[in-house]
Formats: C-alpha cells, sequence, structure tokens
C-alpha cells in the first residue's frame, strides 16, 4: 500500500540477472543462501513494487543511470547515478521511475537459493 492506501503494483520493470555465488561452501552458516546481482531496468513511469520488505534478504543498490524515487517510511527520496541506498531488515519500500529516461540499478542481495 502506498500513502493513500492504493496497492502499488510493478510495471514497466525489467531484472536480469548476471551472477550467483553459492554461498554455503564459502562462509560457514551460510547453507541455502547465495549472492545475487541483478541489473534492474525501470522505465520511465515505471514502478517496482508492490511494498515489500528485506528481511533475511539484506543488499545495496548502484544506479547507473537516470533517477529512482525509493519510497519508506512516508518518505521520497530520489537517488541518481552513484551508490543508491542499503536494504536492510528494517527496510520496507517500493521504487518509481518519475523521470524521462530508463532508470538503471544494479541490485545486489543475499537471498535463499531457490
Amino acid at each position: 500500500m502506498n500513502n493513500d492506501g492504493a496497492a502499488i503494483e510493478t510495471k514497466g520493470v525489467t531484472i536480469e540477472l548476471l551472477a550467483t555465488v553459492d554461498l554455503g561452501p564459502e562462509i560457514e552458516g551460510m547453507a541455502g543462501r547465495q549472492l545475487r546481482m541483478r541489473k534492474v531496468t525501470i522505465e520511465p513511469g515505471g514502478v517496482f513494487g508492490p511494498v515489500h520488505d528485506h528481511k533475511g534478504r539484506p543488499g545495496t543498490v548502484y544506479i547507473l543511470q537516470g533517477t529512482i524515487t525509493d519510497h519508506r517510511d512516508g518518505v521520497a527520496t530520489d537517488y541518481g547515478p552513484g551508490v543508491g541506498w542499503p536494504e536492510d531488515r528494517h527496510t520496507v519500500h517500493w521504487l518509481e521511475n518519475r523521470g524521462p529516461v530508463p532508470a538503471v540499478e544494479i541490485s545486489v542481495d543475499i537471498v535463499k537459493q531457490e
């Protein structure tokens, strides 16, 4: 739900899996987890929703192109090219591209293996 109580649905988003590393053999206690890197493109007017959290799925984002607006805790924050935002157990958010060009990010996170 956004601040108006309306559901936020994903539209205009393309996700490309770039790489994964099985963390089980690398770090004790990480069996069943992997380090994942994805390229996410949000078209102008696109939305990456719904509102979601990152409990058990910490990560970080780097913006390659455009501007992504991160909505969390009732605050909208714009991120342009460069380091974006951390995604930790306290993160509850959704994203959008309010700009005129596609916004492209590299997202790296730790996830349960599928």
